[in-house]
């Protein structure tokens, strides 16, 4: 089934927190008319430092070029990361459309202005060193992700982002989150659309904000989501890394019981 629409943001790909076999597996079994990519699809900032291209990100940037190849609508539109492709709005690149910023209709005629939303973080804008800085400690955060997550599976198979457990812990982290979201469903407001779909603060959400329909569409760093809008024009949240943690969950139990059965008493067998 093809849907309408597929919205993606914040791969981050040249970083070692990409989570890029999880996108692949994502992109390979989904499939829409138009993909937007809202910004930091790759890491600018990141590359600059030290190089890091695994075979993994070079698989998301192929599959998304057969996409666009076998028909697909893709749309790129930069982010603070990947800023150097602000100097090519209007250029295709392997069908692959550079726009500054898009309005996407839904099936249902609602019009949502898309943006990577980095102009809307006044850091990013005025106080770019401070910027920088956040990163480089993110970075870190990142790094020790799958360190913990290595010892956390012991117990639990659940991926736990320890970037994404500070962020929520922090007053000032939340009280940012919010006057951002605010920010962009204003100038949406403003701008006569019924809703926003951006990116930037990896923190995946639907929500109102007054008559504005407020979606970002979170990252695939920490959460590994995706926002689908499907035929009835609907936009909904997709959890890739819960539903696959889910599935192998079922695999298992079903394993286990294919193993129970088999080893069932030789008067059982008799018996069924």
């Amino acid at each position: 089934m093809t849907d309408r629409a597929i919205f993606l943001s914040d791969f981050h790909l040249g970083t070692r927190g990409c989570r890029a076999r999880l996108l692949v597996q994502f992109l390979k079994r989904h499939d829409a008319e138009t993909i937007y990519l809202v910004g930091d699809i790759f890491d600018g900032w990141r590359l600059q430092r030290g190089w890091h291209w695994p075979e993994s990100h070079n698989d998301v940037v192929q599959a998304l070029l057969r996409k666009a190849q076998r028909g697909t609508r893709v749309v790129l539109i930069p982010g603070n990361h990947d800023e150097v492709m602000r100097n090519y709005y209007g250029i295709h690149f392997g069908g692959i459309e550079v726009k500054a910023h898009d309005t996407h209709v839904t099936a249902t005629g609602k019009r949502y202005f898309v943006t990577h939303g980095d102009q809307f973080d006044a850091v990013v804008k005025n106080a770019r060193w401070l910027a920088y800085l956040g990163d480089s400690a993110y970075a870190t955060l990142i790094w020790l992700n799958p360190k913990i997550n290595a010892i956390r599976r012991l117990w639990s198979p659940r991926y736990w982002s320890l970037s994404k457990w500070s962020k929520q812990q922090v007053k000032q982290a939340v009280n940012f989150i919010c006057k951002f979201e605010e920010a962009l469903a204003e100038d949406a407001r403003q701008k006569g659309h019924d809703g926003v779909i951006c990116g930037h603060i990896h923190h995946a959400c639907i929500r109102d904000i007054g008559d504005i329909h407020y979606v970002n569409t979170g990252d695939w760093v920490e959460s590994c989501t995706a926002v689908i809008e499907g035929e009835d024009g609907a936009l909904r949240l997709v959890d890739w890394e819960a539903r696959i943690s889910r599935d192998r969950m079922l695999d298992r139990r079903a394993r286990r019981r294919a193993r129970a059965a088999a080893i069932q008493s030789p008067e059982q067998q008799d018996a069924s």
